[in-house]
Parts: structure tokens; sequence; C-alpha cells
């Protein structure tokens, strides 16, 4: 598979000039965002064609695109969720740990930094972490959710990329965007669900923090970051906000955990996010409550809310 090579805005400054980044996962959500925030921003990138198991495909790609800066959104969460994961095991690790290995691999024999999307969902509330207590999980501690067998991919993966010093690992958690159509925001997800738990959560709004991800390849930051907002936010919030700002009418149902667990088949992650160290390198990024309104819910306004 060949390469897809955007060159981004004429209006391009030199500092833009200067970057061509290689992305992968080009059919997927948060490729196609990112993908659209570099062309905004004038900055040239391309889309790798390869396998990410494949090393001599990504090897092409890179020898072709000739980069400054590699991307990997690609790999597998599953259709129409994780569960999807719990039958479907070697595909799962071909995607997330293999390919994810070999890509970041290659970076470091091409001399090139790997910013990778990864996910938060790796942690759940414990006693050092209670619900409601407002201490978050760290960059350096250890996973504690072996719940899905996509988050015990997740967190091998995290593990072995530690040591692959030009890796910079991006702790992605409920992803949400301003388009409110796309199935796989979180948003969306929850005001087609029948019920829904209420459990406060750290959540990852994408039109703020992928600009972010930009920028943290133009300052070559590396190793293990939590990518999401300040904060927690709880589903019942979230739909309010979606009732108040989009649909007066709309109304929904919660269940317990132990109702939730009688209809999927893998448990899902709960969790704080500690963000200090995002928030000193970026002290502009909003809390969760607030960027949920300036970024999603403002936007998409049907609604007076006076």
């Amino acid at each position: 598979m060949g390469l897809m090579t955007e060159n981004g805005s004429t209006a391009a400054g030199q500092e833009a000039c200067s970057l061509k980044f290689l992305i992968y996962g080009r059919t997927g959500w948060i490729g196609g965002l990112l993908g659209r925030f570099c062309a905004e921003r004038g900055i040239p990138f391309a889309y790798g064609g390869g396998r990410l198991e494949n090393r001599a495909q990504l090897e092409a790609d890179i020898a072709a695109a000739a980069p400054t800066h590699v991307f990997n959104a690609a790999g597998v969460t599953g259709r129409p969720n994780v569960d999807w994961c719990e039958t479907h095991r070697v595909e799962t690790i071909r995607a997330n740990v293999v390919g994810t290995l070999t890509l970041a691999d290659v970076c470091r024999e091409s001399g090139l930094i790997l910013v990778n999307y990864a996910t938060g969902c790796i942690f759940e509330y414990d006693g050092g972490h209670p619900l409601g207590s407002g201490i978050g999980f760290k960059e350096e501690d250890t996973p504690n959710f072996v719940g899905s067998f996509y988050s015990k991919t997740k967190a091998m993966v995290e593990e072995l990329l530690t040591n692959y010093e030009n890796v910079c690992t991006l702790r992605v958690r409920m992803p949400i965007s301003s388009d409110l159509t796309n199935p796989r925001n979180f948003i969306t997800k929850i005001t087609r669900y029948e019920k829904v738990v209420n459990i406060p959560n750290s959540m990852t709004i994408l039109d703020e923090l992928l600009p972010i991800s930009i920028e943290m390849a133009k300052r070559n930051l590396t190793g293990i970051w939590n990518f999401t907002n300040p904060g927690v936010v709880s589903h019942n919030e979230i739909l309010e906000m979606y009732r108040d700002y989009i649909d007066p009418n709309f109304t929904w149902k919660n269940f317990t955990l132990e109702e939730q667990a009688k209809v999927i088949v893998a448990p899902r992650s709960n969790n704080e996010l500690d963000t200090a160290k995002l928030k000193k390198e970026f002290p502009e990024l909003l809390p969760i409550k607030e960027s949920l309104i300036k970024h999603v819910f403002e936007p998409n306004q049907k609604t007076s809310t006076t």
C-alpha cells in the first residue's frame, strides 16, 4: 500500500514547513482528526499505508515520506466495543502489541520520535485512589485493571515501550469530540444506550487535546503522559449538558455496575488520572467540564440555556 500525502496549507509558516508528519490510522477516528488538524495548521503530512506488524512496509513508508515525526493512531479497540477483543485475541495482539512495538522499533532505528495514542483504561479506582477523592493515578503508577483483554494488551505494550526513549505515550480515555454524530464519540455512545452507569471518570476532549499532541511533537516530548483534561465528569453530568444544550426532551435511565455486568462481556475501567504533568507543560489546558462546554456543547448548541 502506498502513502497518502497532504502538503498542508499554502499559508504554512517556516516552522510548519520544517515539519513532516507520518500518521498511521487514516481510516480511524483519531487518525482522521489528526490529519485535519495538521492541514489546518499548514503542517505537511502523509498517511502510512503499511501494516503495523510488517516491518518492511513501515520502513518503506518512512523512506518515502521522510518524516520528522511519526504518529500512531492505529490499533484495535473492537467493534462495536472492546468485548470484540475477548474473542479475537490473536488479532488484538497483532495490532496492539506486535504492531505498536514494531513501529516503535522502526522509528528508533530511523532516529524518529513516535507519538503513540494509547489508553488510560488500564486503571480502576482502588484503596489508594478512591472514587471521588480527587487522587488520580500518575504516569509512573503500575496499571491495576486487567478486567478486559484489550486493557491487558495495552498495559503490556505500555510497559515495554518505556524501554524506547523515542516514544511519547499518550493515555487517552473515553474520547469525546464536537462531532456528535460519530459512533466512537463517548457522548454519542451513551446517548444511544438504553441504560448507563453513573461514575465520574477522566476523559479526553479531542478538539482540545489533539492540537496539544501536535505541539508535543514539536517540542520532542517523550515518555508517558496522562492525556486527559483535568478533573472528572460523570455520565449523568454529561447527559445533563446534552439535555440542556442539545435536546431538552432527552431522557435516560441509570443502572448499577452489577446490572451493567450482565449485558457486557468484559468489565470496564473507571478511574481518575492525575494530569499535573500535562498541565505544567500546557497551563492553558481546560478542566474537563469547561472543555466540554467550550469545545463540544456550545458549538453544537440547539437550545437556549437562559
